[in-house]
């Protein structure tokens, strides 16, 4: 059975509901201000848009999920 490891960052949208984006071929070990600064850019862009929401608006979490 193959494990995959993959960053799973967690933002709040411009409409307040929490999002997450997954990242599967993330660098693993990351530095917390590595990751804390790749997230506010993607915050900062504002380019993923649905419908008039923000998806990625606001950071709020990072996390390494193992999957099997």
């Amino acid at each position: 059975m193959t494990t995959t490891t993959e960053l799973q960052l967690t933002f709040k949208s411009s409409a307040g509901k929490k999002k997450s984006l997954n990242l599967p071929y993330a660098v693993k070990g990351l530095s917390a201000d590595v990751v804390r600064e790749a997230a506010a850019a993607i915050a900062g862009e504002g380019v993923f848009v649905k419908e008039g929401e923000v998806l990625y608006a606001e950071p709020l979490a990072a996390n390494y999920i193992e999957r099997t």
